[in-house]
């Protein structure tokens, strides 16, 4: 009898579930919310040393996430401004909030200077020449940033590329391809996927934008990438066609871009980071 009592004393203790450690939970979770929004993942490698004093040197694995948190900075002068410099920004309208609400994303458009207060845009009504102060004057965020070591020749011909566009049509079936599409990458930007493999998936999945024009007609991000590469500037190698606001945004240091680049963005800082309320208006 002793025995088994032993027995079955041992086989309730081996079937009871072994309790998880507490951080357990909190891991599950935070990568339960980073599969939902899609969130990128970047491993790195942090080498230091492990003691002080000591020659050993040590390496630690780091784990970033996307991030859409803008850092705190210094609000911008005018005068800051360079030529090629990319403003992303986002207006309390419907338009806005809906495109920032399928990115994830507190911006929602890109736009270019192109110097003496001027900035080039691609809206609904076509790409137009715009005053800067017009646009700080709409926006609720307007965020620069800039692309390193960018020499005054590129930049020339980054203003020339886009001054030229002006008058040039607006991407409607580019614009439309990107609702689907940008649920659909989720599937790419799942956690712990590796930058070459996230970087093949969106551009696989991107295969149907294609089919929208490179040239003649142009949406806002499509069109600052391009002015980029015809002065010889790669800001990625992914179609232009595939790129939104929100994914120039993650182009800058300290954040996971969902697509390949060489170099990361400079943020520069802010002319405006407002919360408004947002109103059923539509960008002419």
């Amino acid at each position: 009898m002793e025995t088994e009592g032993k027995r079955a004393t041992g086989a309730a203790s081996q079937s009871q579930p072994k309790k998880r450690k507490p951080w357990t939970h909190w891991i599950s979770l935070v990568a339960l919310v980073a599969l939902v929004q899609g969130c990128a993942t970047e491993f790195s490698i942090r080498s230091g040393t492990g003691f002080e004093d000591s020659d050993v040197q040590s390496a630690a694995p780091v784990l970033r996430f996307q991030t859409n948190s803008i850092e705190p900075a210094a609000v911008l002068e005018r005068e800051a401004l360079q030529l090629g410099d990319i403003l992303l920004t986002s207006e309390p309208t419907f338009t806005s909030a809906s495109i920032r609400l399928m990115t994830f994303a507190p911006v929602s458009h890109a736009a270019l200077y192109v110097g003496d207060r001027q900035v080039v845009e691609a809206v609904r009504s076509g790409v137009r020449v715009r005053d800067l102060e017009e646009i700080l004057a709409e926006a609720a965020v307007v965020l620069v940033l800039r692309y390193p070591q960018l020499s005054a020749e590129q930049a020339t011909l980054i203003r020339e590329y886009a001054v030229n566009k002006s008058g040039a049509g607006f991407n409607f079936l580019g614009i439309t391809l990107h609702i689907p599409f940008s649920i659909s990458r989720r599937v790419c930007e799942i956690p712990f996927v590796s930058a070459v493999l996230r970087d093949a998936c969106i551009r696989g999945m991107g295969v149907l934008h294609q089919l929208a024009a490179s040239e003649r007609q142009l949406f806002c991000s499509q069109l600052v990438l391009q002015a980029y590469r015809h002065a010889g500037v790669q800001v990625t190698a992914a179609d232009p066609r595939l790129i939104s606001p929100a994914d120039i945004l993650h182009m800058r240091e300290g954040d996971v871009s969902s697509v390949k680049i060489p170099k990361q963005l400079h943020y520069i800082g802010r002319f405006k980071y407002e919360r408004t309320v947002t109103t059923l208006a539509f960008q002419q």
